[in-house]
């Protein structure tokens, strides 16, 4: 994380008995990553499982999530001795790079707790990206300011650090979205074309379905066995899908990624996307040249799909 910045400044707008009803916050970050990259941290729903949980001592649960205007996005927050926290959250716009805009119901058992407009706002370069968020917010049980300044505060910390450790791949390929996605999910094809240029994959086990898995090596040009191992999470076809990356069989997870897939044109946009575990992780990956190799990889399921 390049910057501690945590500046979240509130503008009280009403008051009952000394409690303020509505107000709007602002939240702030500089983040040391590409512009395209913060984007995907903020939206794509692998990424924003990630960082939701603003303490270790809170789980969160996705039940949906569906990053789409018009989609919704329906959360449970559980802490140990705690009922749990629902957050609904609906997109109504979303501007790549620029602009996203959604609602956020969150209630406790039944009881709507409160209602906010959250619009986040980005600018910034291939170097570094700008965030700014502002939450115009109505407290109905009771007042939820200083919740949502924490909350929000520290989920946006994770962000900035997610963000920072975040690789982002993309490539449009000359072939309609259901023939990418044909191959990309189909348990023959794609350990036809999967790793970079010159290597191979030996499939253990695979099961590309919500909640399966892949377990197999990458033989490397050289021979080099490198093991892998995929799960499987939410598999919405022909939208994307996210999985855990693992250090071999049941081994250490390396990173949570996901991939997307969009009409452009009559082709298909493939967005490769992976939040690696740790800054040192992050750093070794990009000095062995993965972005490289990943990009090399997309080349290959193009040319798979367009040979056919």
């Amino acid at each position: 994380m390049t910057s501690n910045l945590q500046r979240g400044s509130t503008t009280p707008e009403g008051s009952d008995g000394g409690r303020s009803r509505f107000a709007t916050l602002t939240f702030e970050r500089d983040v040391a990553a590409p512009l395209s990259v913060l984007w995907q941290a903020w939206t794509a729903p692998a990424a924003r499982a990630v960082w939701a949980a603003p303490t270790p001592s809170v789980t969160v649960e996705f039940l949906e999530a569906d990053t789409r205007v018009g989609g919704r996005e329906v959360s449970l927050c559980k802490v140990e001795g705690r009922p749990d926290i629902r957050c609904e959250c609906g997109w109504l716009e979303l501007q790549p790079a620029m602009r996203s805009v959604n609602y956020e119901v969150v209630s406790s058992g039944g009881v709507p707790q409160s209602a906010a407009l959250v619009t986040a706002d980005f600018s910034g370069s291939d170097e570094r990206s700008r965030l700014v968020v502002t939450v115009q917010l109505s407290s109905l049980a009771k007042d939820m300011q200083a919740g949502y300044r924490q909350g929000f505060g520290a989920g946006l910390d994770n962000l900035q650090g997610a963000a920072e450790r975040t690789m982002v791949l993309q490539r449009v390929i000359r072939a309609p979205r259901s023939v990418v996605w044909g191959a990309w999910m189909n348990p023959e094809a794609l350990p036809q074309w999967w790793g970079p240029d010159g290597f191979s994959c030996r499939t253990k086990r695979i099961d590309l379905r919500s909640g399966g898995e892949w377990v197999f090596d990458m033989i490397g040009p050289d021979g080099t066995v490198y093991p892998n191992h995929h799960r499987y999470g939410e598999v919405r076809p022909e939208v994307g899908f996210g999985y855990a990356l693992l250090w071999g069989e049941n081994g250490p997870k390396h990173a949570d990624a996901w991939a997307s897939f969009e009409d452009q044109d009559g082709a298909t946009k493939v967005t490769l996307g992976m939040v690696f575990s740790t800054a040192a992780e992050f750093r070794e990956a990009k000095g062995f040249g993965a972005v490289e190799l990943g990009l090399q990889t997309l080349g290959k399921l193009e040319r798979f799909v367009t040979s056919r």
